[in-house]
């Protein structure tokens, strides 16, 4: 799958007025979105648990664990989604939980997140 940038915004989920913006790698293949810690704590991150986390050269770690407001660029809504405080020089990785989040989908031929219906199983 090709690999692409999007600009977001993230926001303190209590305070929008403590934010940063970012280029973030479109990461299908993760599950949660990673941010610097450094950053995160400049908008008064505040971790909710700890998650242990296989990266991908097969070590694993443990990491703080919480929620920020997402904006994507080119998308209207905004998302509280789950974060994991990365080492302060690790890369911006928005994630499939981010991506659910906003109802999207990935093009990386055209380098775009489309809207998809979200889907709600039930029974009658």
């Amino acid at each position: 799958m090709g690999m692409f940038k999007k600009k977001v915004k993230i926001s303190n989920v209590f305070d929008n007025s403590k934010y940063f913006e970012a280029d973030f790698w479109i990461d299908t293949g993760a599950l949660y979105s990673l941010i610097p810690q450094n950053l995160l704590e400049g908008i008064g991150f505040e971790h909710e648990a700890t998650k242990n986390i296989l990266l991908a050269d097969g070590r694993t770690e443990r990491k703080l664990f919480g929620y920020c407001r997402f904006e994507i660029e080119e998308l209207t809504d905004k998302a509280i989604c789950p974060v994991i405080a990365g080492s302060n020089d690790s890369i911006f990785l928005l994630g499939s939980t981010a991506l659910e989040n906003f109802a999207v989908e990935v093009d990386p031929v055209s380098k775009t997140l489309h809207p998809i219906l979200a889907i709600i199983a039930g029974f009658h």
